[in-house]
C-alpha cells in the first residue's frame, strides 16, 4: 500500500475528496441510472446494488493500491454527491487516465470541466505525471 495525500481538491463550486461510507447510497443511485451507465458500464446497462458496491469498493481500493484514484465530487452549496472524477489506472488499463461520471441531475452545469481541470493540475503537479488520456466512447458526445 502506498501513502497518499488526503487533502481535498477545491474549486469554486466543488470539493473533490476521498470516499466515505455515507457516499454509497448516492453512488449506487448513480450506478442505477441508465443514461449514466450507458457509456461506462461494461455492458452499458445500469448496475445492480451489489455491482455498485463492488464498483464503489474499487474506487476506495484504487487509492490504497496506487496512491491516487477518482475523487468523490461534492457540490459545495448543498453537500450533494455529484459523481466521481479523477485519475484512474486499474490493472490492464491502457494508460493513466482522468475519468469521470456524474449523476444525471448534475449534468449540464459545467461540473465535469471544472473538476477535470483541477484533476489535471493535481496529476501533473502532485503525482508528477507527464501525460494522460481519457477513454471516451465515440458516440458519447457530452464527454
Amino acid at each position: 500500500m502506498k501513502g497518499f495525500d488526503t487533502t481535498p481538491l477545491e474549486t469554486e463550486r466543488l470539493i473533490l475528496r476521498l470516499w466515505e461510507a455515507d457516499d454509497f447510497e448516492a453512488y449506487a443511485g448513480m450506478c442505477a441510472e441508465p443514461e449514466v451507465m450507458r457509456f461506462i458500464a461494461v455492458d452499458g446497462k445500469p448496475m445492480s446494488r451489489f455491482d455498485a458496491w463492488r464498483s464503489f469498493s474499487s474506487q476506495i481500493g484504487h487509492w490504497s493500491l496506487r496512491g491516487f484514484g477518482m475523487f468523490a465530487v461534492v457540490e459545495r452549496s448543498s453537500g450533494d454527491l455529484v459523481g466521481r472524477i479523477g485519475p484512474w489506472q486499474p490493472e490492464g488499463w491502457p494508460d493513466f487516465e482522468i475519468g469521470w461520471s456524474l449523476r444525471r441531475n448534475h449534468w449540464g452545469r459545467g461540473y465535469a470541466t471544472e473538476a477535470v481541470k483541477a484533476c489535471i493540475t493535481y496529476a501533473f503537479e502532485k503525482l508528477g505525471k507527464r501525460h494522460l488520456i481519457s477513454v471516451i466512447a465515440p458516440d458519447n458526445l457530452r464527454s
